[in-house]
């Protein structure tokens, strides 16, 4: 894509982790917690007898599979296994293993399995046009605590788990860009805890050990409360969101009828990420397709009724790694899939309000069962998106002027960015172009945008970026210049901080917006902060 290269830890991590989906390195971490469980047991960490606990592991997954393939036969949709897994893993955590050498505990047992099956239910029945409101691990245990049959206790809060429970959470929490969102959560659950124990009289090492290591703040915001799902849109919702969580689950109240957990503060959030984003899914069906460059496609949709979106955002599709196999590989490679699970995120292309969502995709060869799904849809196709979201969003402020960089298929968000901003300003004339050097006009905003790809044939939406009347600065790996005229010559030299301000010299002036690949948004975002930008907002694209 570009000559930019770098070794850095979190390079290597982010190719990593960029091979599994979130979903399925959640799945991985869960078990690998699971395993770890039994160890514990074994060595005599934990104290609830390795039958029980195996017996409570295979009723928390069976159910919850089992339930979760009936459930959705019975609603004519097609299952996501993976999150079904999950849930099981996150209930098998959330109850206590019935002691079976006390005889059988016939009410702990019907608590626990009801916790399973109403799990699995409050995806179809506690949903909005489609939509399940819930984690719906967090639902089925509440539910189930109503009924009085058992309740959850969260034994994953013990220091002998927190070995494995922190370096899980943290790696589950970087793969998905939470880290700030689950500090806030932190800070404040642990500051409410801590002052009440101090309070009480216990000394500050203790007050600060004892909510992170006997309470399940980690194991919660690790796996539930960061749950893409069941969160808001926008990073100042999610932040807003966190904060609100963290008081509710920290804070002790009784109202009789129900009492502070921290099932009941996560679903309060819910409800409060419910009513801030996209309300009901997306249900689209397929148009067709363009070829953009050899190795890239877009991909159009029409979605039934209108989807909420700001420019800039992301789209997750619903897709079966099997859906191309009869059409494309006679059904059998197809349907294998690439252990990536079938949910996979794109950025889309078309402006908020155009009649048609647009995805821009690479698809050269080797491609994923994913991709190979998109190319063997017909017009006429139909799939779901179970979650919009994103904040790589321009400044509110259109004066505000910024510097677009994009790498190889990183050019895809901005071209909802420029088409949003000329829609905005059509009908109102155009600005006028800036002084020599700076930038030009995106509709009344002053946009550079900095396209790096591997040769001029790889220059994908050439059209559309002529006509959004920004500067277009390319740099290609080959060493050539580009052939469209409106496009600038920004030379062979890597992308650093000497090149950046030669080629913007404002560039400290400006929002820096980066995206492409893990390595490439590092490297360039790291040439923008020593050239003097104070903004910088990277979007990697990692895991489809």
């Amino acid at each position: 894509m570009t000559a930019i290269t770098t070794t850095s830890l979190g390079s290597r991590l982010d190719t990593a982790l960029g091979r599994l989906t979130m979903y399925r390195l959640v799945l991985w971490v869960l078990a690998a917690l699971a395993a770890y469980s039994l160890l514990l047991n074994v060595l005599g960490w934990l104290t609830f007898g390795l039958p029980e606990m195996i017996a409570h592991l295979v009723l928390c997954l069976g159910l919850t599979y089992g339930s979760n393939r009936a459930i959705a036969a019975l609603f004519h949709v097609r299952p996501h296994l993976e999150s079904s897994l999950i849930t099981g893993l996150l209930l098998y955590f959330l109850f206590w293993p019935s002691q079976l050498t006390q005889g059988i505990q016939v009410a702990e047992l019907a608590g626990v399995a009801l916790a399973c099956v109403l799990a699995s239910a409050s995806k179809y029945a506690l949903a909005w046009r489609g939509r399940h409101i819930f984690n719906p691990a967090a639902a089925g245990a509440f539910l189930a605590g109503l009924t009085g049959l058992n309740i959850a206790t969260w034994w994953a809060a013990t220091p002998a788990m927190l070995l494995l429970v922190l370096p899980g959470a943290l790696l589950v929490l970087y793969r998905v860009r939470k880290l700030t969102m689950a500090a806030v959560f932190t800070v404040v659950a642990v500051s409410v805890v801590t002052a009440d124990l101090l309070q009480s009289g216990m000394a500050l090492p203790e007050a600060l050990w004892q909510p992170l290591a006997q309470r399940p703040v980690l194991f919660f915001v690790g796996f539930m409360l960061t749950e893409p799902l069941t969160l808001p849109p926008r990073r100042w919702q999610q932040l807003a969101e966190a904060a609100v969580v963290g008081v509710l689950f920290a804070v002790p109240y009784d109202l009789g009828f129900v009492f502070s957990s921290p099932e009941l503060a996560l679903l309060v959030g819910n409800v409060l990420a419910f009513a801030a984003g996209q309300r009901g899914a997306v249900r689209l069906r397929f148009v067709g397709r363009r070829p953009l460059t050899p190795t890239t496609t877009e991909f159009s949709f029409r979605p039934e009724r209108p989807v909420r979106f700001t420019a800039g955002q992301y789209l997750e599709l619903h897709l079966p790694p099997d859906q191309a196999g009869d059409r494309q590989a006679g059904g059998r490679q197809a349907g294998k899939g690439d252990g990536k699970g079938i949910r996979r995120v794109f950025s889309l292309t078309s402006a908020p309000g155009a009649p048609l969502l647009t995805i821009g995709v690479g698809t050269a060869e080797p491609v994923s069962s994913a991709k190979r799904s998109l190319l063997g849809l017909v017009p006429g196709d139909r799939l779901s998106a179970t979650t919009v979201g994103g904040d790589f969003v321009l400044p509110r402020n259109p004066s505000t002027p910024v510097l677009l960089i994009a790498a190889g298929i990183g050019i895809t968000p901005y071209l909802a960015h420029l088409a949003d901003a000329t829609a905005a300003a059509s009908g109102a004339g155009r600005a006028g172009a800036s002084a020599a050097g700076q930038g030009g006009p995106a509709g009344n905003r002053d946009v550079v945008l900095l396209y790096l790809a591997k040769n001029a044939a790889e220059l994908a939406y050439a059209e559309e970026l002529q006509r959004s009347g920004a500067r277009i600065l390319a740099r290609l790996g080959d060493g050539s210049a580009p052939p469209p005229a409106f496009m600038q010559d920004a030379g062979a030299e890597r992308i650093d901080a000497a090149a950046l301000k030669k080629l913007v010299p404002d560039v400290a002036g400006r929002e820096i917006y980066i995206s492409g690949s893990p390595a490439s948004v590092r490297s360039l975002g790291t040439a923008a902060r020593r050239a003097g930008a104070r903004r910088v907002h990277e979007d990697s694209f990692t895991g489809y």
